[in-house]
């Protein structure tokens, strides 16, 4: 069921994301040849006034198909448009999908009664790092190692991806910031109720959720989806995680539905899948506006790289040379696809 579920989920992702340069299309006057929710063969189609709208096989996809003339002879094709026009056709798409992962994550979040901020309630018995010169309850942590917290769940990521046994930490107390460098913080056996748990021993003040909270944790929640993809690849780039360790749609997929079964209810796993399906969201957004060809982008970047260039030339730039790059780009990005597909087949059947 919750394989079915993830399906689905994912394919509506691109079906907003593909929506979002549909109505920026629409709004800016350029012609939609067709939209397409899947790839693959066609299950169901209607011919509109002008476009034609179809659901294919496989949800891991979508497309929004413009009229598109190099030469610009048609006032209603995109290449016709202004720079301006353009880049808001683009752009649209991305935003579709962080505005699908805001509304998203204000309907997980409702459903929450507290959040935990990072201000100290206590400690565990036996916390060595306790005192005047350490953490004291009251004390509100700002940041560890540079990257700044604004809720509990900050701490726990923070603290596993530092993999060490001390951290530069920034605290206020009772007004005032003060740093605590190389802070000795690890994980180790506390007890809780005479039961034996590895945590770090610190306990945070919960917060009521409420109107204003619940925007505020919802806002946060969002932004802090752009950060986890930040944070990925700069492990990427930096060698941390290899391209083996990639998911494409197929693994995501996996990955939500072993997050539903996971999940001791029904409705517990409902809302996880949700959360998940709002980070994939913010990632598609966030991957797809990056200066990469072939992406979205990747296409406004050259516009305005050829901006430039004819700003300085005074010469228009042939558009052919634009679609060479993408074109080039696109081959490699689907070799990656299918690496990253084989590898996700792999993983979870080895596994």
């Amino acid at each position: 069921m919750y394989i079915i579920i993830a399906a689905i989920a994912f394919g509506l992702l691109i079906a907003v994301h593909e929506l979002g340069h549909f109505i920026a299309a629409k709004l800016m006057d350029v012609r939609v040849l067709e939209f397409a929710i899947g790839l693959g063969p066609k299950i169901l189609k209607k011919q509109g006034k002008e476009t034609l709208y179809s659901l294919r096989v496989f949800p891991f996809g979508g497309f929004c198909a413009m009229e598109e003339d190099e030469e610009a002879r048609d006032p209603r094709s995109f290449s016709a448009k202004s720079r301006k026009r353009r880049v808001f056709i683009l752009a649209a798409g991305g935003v579709a999908n962080f505005l699908a992962a805001f509304i998203i994550t204000v309907i997980v979040v409702t459903q929450m009664s507290t959040f935990t901020g990072t201000t100290i309630a206590g400690f565990a018995d036996g916390f060595p790092g306790r005192g005047e010169n350490g953490l004291m309850p009251g004390d509100r942590i700002v940041s560890i190692n540079g990257e700044r917290l604004y809720y509990a769940q900050d701490f726990l990521m923070f603290m596993q991806l530092e993999r060490g046994s001390h951290v530069d930490l920034v605290i206020r107390r009772d007004g005032e910031r003060i740093r605590l460098n190389s802070f000795p913080l690890e994980p180790r056996e506390y007890l809780d109720d005479g039961v034996a748990r590895v945590r770090y021993g610190i306990d945070f003040i919960g917060i009521e959720n409420s109107v204003w909270e619940g925007f505020k944790y919802s806002c946060y929640m969002t932004i802090n989806f752009v950060r986890l993809v930040r944070i990925s690849l700069a492990q990427l780039i930096s060698g941390a995680v290899g391209v083996r360790d990639l998911t494409g749609p197929v693994g995501m997929v996996d990955m939500m539905n072993t997050v539903g079964q996971a999940a001791p209810t029904v409705t517990i796993a409902l809302e996880n899948i949700a959360h998940f399906v709002a980070l994939i969201g913010v990632n598609i957004a966030v991957i797809n506006l990056l200066p990469i060809p072939a992406m979205d982008g990747g296409r406004i970047f050259l516009l305005f790289v050829t901006w430039i260039i004819e700003k300085m030339t005074r010469r228009r730039v042939d558009p052919k040379y634009e679609g060479y790059i993408h074109q080039a780009a696109l081959v490699l990005l689907v070799c990656l696809m299918v690496f990253v597909l084989i590898n996700d087949v792999a993983r979870i059947v080895s596994g």
